[in-house]
């Protein structure tokens, strides 16, 4: 004898040639399969915040440009014409003032980007962030994403650190703790500090921002005698 099949949400149906009988599906039966469509979703948005996720960080690791390999996505200017003089002249003070102020930070930032290598400071900031961090999973989690950001051969904002430091660092985050990044963090401070802050003190930016000028250019104006500089200044007259 044929049998018939229909599949239906919420009933099974069988229906032979001469009958045809409906069968709702019971309490228990329904609680499963309702359970079960519950499951499926939660699982399937685990794996679209996961995916979210991985999405983002790709979109940070673009950002900058820095490497060849990566397609920058390009960042506007940063905010720091309302930052006081005064406040701008402190950080000339010492490389520690200057990190010391979030528009300091921005600005060095800023002046480290036009130069391409702002993956120093970005690997600095992330590693202040890392050693705050408390949660053992978390910092297994940021630890192999440090690496592969900035650690790792393959890195897109790979630092520039020996190759001892680094297998160093490839064995500590099999077990990481606040301090694994620590060397590397050393190192790069100090490339900073003796390298890119005196740069960044006689930067455009930096002199902008403290409405400092270059030295004062000898200019012309029409007059029989006298030669002006650009602060109304008198030299020698005329021969």
């Amino acid at each position: 004898m044929e049998t018939f099949v229909f599949l239906f949400p919420q009933f099974n149906f069988s229906a032979p040639k001469e009958e045809v009988y409906f069968k709702m599906l019971g309490e228990t039966e329904l609680r499963a399969s309702r359970m079960k469509d519950s499951n499926s979703r939660n699982k399937n948005k685990e794996k679209e915040k996961e995916k979210d996720k991985k999405s983002r960080l790709s979109l940070l690791l673009a950002k900058s440009g820095s490497h060849e390999n990566v397609s920058p996505e390009k960042k506007p200017p940063a905010k720091t014409n309302n930052i006081p003089p005064e406040v701008a002249l402190r950080w000339s003070d010492s490389f520690e003032e200057l990190l010391g102020h979030p528009d300091g930070v921005e600005a060095f930032t800023q002046f480290l980007r036009s130069e391409f290598s702002e993956e120093n400071i970005e690997f600095w900031l992330a590693c202040e962030d890392y050693k705050c961090t408390e949660s053992a999973t978390k910092l297994h989690t940021k630890a192999k994403q440090m690496y592969s950001v900035f650690i790792d051969r393959e890195a897109p904002k790979e630092i520039n650190i020996d190759h001892s430091t680094k297998q160093t660092i490839q064995k500590n985050i099999a077990q990481p703790t606040q301090s694994c990044f620590d060397a590397a963090q050393s190192k790069i401070y100090a490339l900073m500090k003796k390298d890119c802050y005196p740069r960044f003190l006689a930067s455009d930016i930096y002199l902008t921002l403290t409405k400092r000028k270059g030295p004062a250019v000898m200019t012309r104006r029409r007059s029989r005698s006298f030669v002006f500089t650009e602060r109304g200044e008198t030299t020698t007259p005329w021969l």
